[in-house]
């Protein structure tokens, strides 16, 4: 039996259409570079892209790092990824980390070129990191449709000045984001991210203190990761958490299972499906010892 690991994106601005069928593809291009290639049922040698759009995939979220080692995650690397993504018809989601490597609720290190630098001087790298990299991206033919400013930041964001409990710092760091995303991509919804999404509690105390502290989002961006000997009660859990969202901020309810998101759902974002077997240490991708996709990824046509 498989288990998607997904990343489950609530909207509360508009209405949408269609349900976006999503994978976080970030390291394809450095799998590519040690020697990973991908093939299809056949055998055949296929651009993963490709592949991943021949199970449903219509969208794709990349992350971005301010000075990554080896450039991986870096401006040129997103460029790279974004227009093979485009070439297939995706949608792109950039995910802003605001450090140079992972960020997540361990870990929220400040880029080392901003190490020194006071609250005032952060905001000013968010907006001028934000704005530059979208701009680049922009100037090159790509078309963004979501922004997210910062990658699950329960803890807040660039400690230890936007950790929280401090609100007040932690919105005026997203902002800046935000005014930098909607500067250059004025209709792409903003998301902010949290991870696990079983925790509702943490969801409310989260985003009834940066709302009162006046942070502006338009999309709530929940992390979800499921296992084998959990999966029921966390995804209860996970449900939970979006429908309090959507009540708490006004918004009818949207979840009742994962193929029913309703009118407020974005969609569904799978993490690194297209990863080696045991890349970077992570086991839950749906690519097999061989370079094929494995079953898993059938979930995606499902209807």
């Amino acid at each position: 039996m498989h288990f998607l690991n997904f990343t489950l994106l609530c909207l509360f601005c508009s209405l949408v259409e269609a349900l976006y069928k999503g994978a976080d593809v970030s390291w394809v291009s450095q799998q590519e570079s040690s020697g990973q290639s991908f093939y299809n049922s056949a055998g055949t040698k296929t651009d993963p892209f490709v592949l991943l759009k021949s199970f449903g995939i219509n969208a794709v979220r990349l992350r971005v790092w301010v000075n990554p080692s080896g450039g991986w995650n870096g401006g040129a690397d997103t460029l790279h990824k974004a227009k093979r993504a485009m070439a297939q018809g995706m949608a792109i989601m950039i995910d802003f980390h605001y450090s140079d490597s992972w960020a997540d609720p361990g870990q929220q290190t400040v880029p080392s070129a901003w190490s020194s630098h006071s609250l005032s001087q952060l905001v000013t790298d968010v907006y001028a990191h934000t704005y530059g990299i979208l701009n680049y991206l922009k100037s090159n033919g790509i078309r963004v449709t979501w922004v997210q400013v910062g990658n699950e930041i329960n803890g807040g964001m660039l400690w230890p000045n936007g950790k929280t409990p401090n609100f007040a710092n932690l919105a005026s760091l997203i902002n800046s984001g935000y005014k930098a995303s909607k500067a250059v991509y004025p209709n792409a919804p903003v998301i902010l991210h949290l991870a696990n999404g079983y925790k509702t509690a943490d969801f409310t105390w989260f985003f009834d203190g940066v709302k009162k502290a006046g942070a502006s989002w338009d999309v709530i961006g929940i992390s979800h990761y499921p296992t084998s000997a959990n999966w029921k009660t966390l995804n209860a859990q996970a449900a939970t958490t979006l429908r309090t969202m959507i009540t708490r901020y006004g918004k009818k309810d949207m979840l009742k299972r994962v193929r029913a998101l309703g009118s407020n759902g974005i969609g569904v974002f799978y993490w690194e499906p297209q990863a080696t077997p045991g890349w970077n240490h992570y086991q839950w991708s749906a690519l097999d010892k061989s370079g094929k996709f494995t079953k898993a990824m059938t979930a995606f046509n499902y209807q």
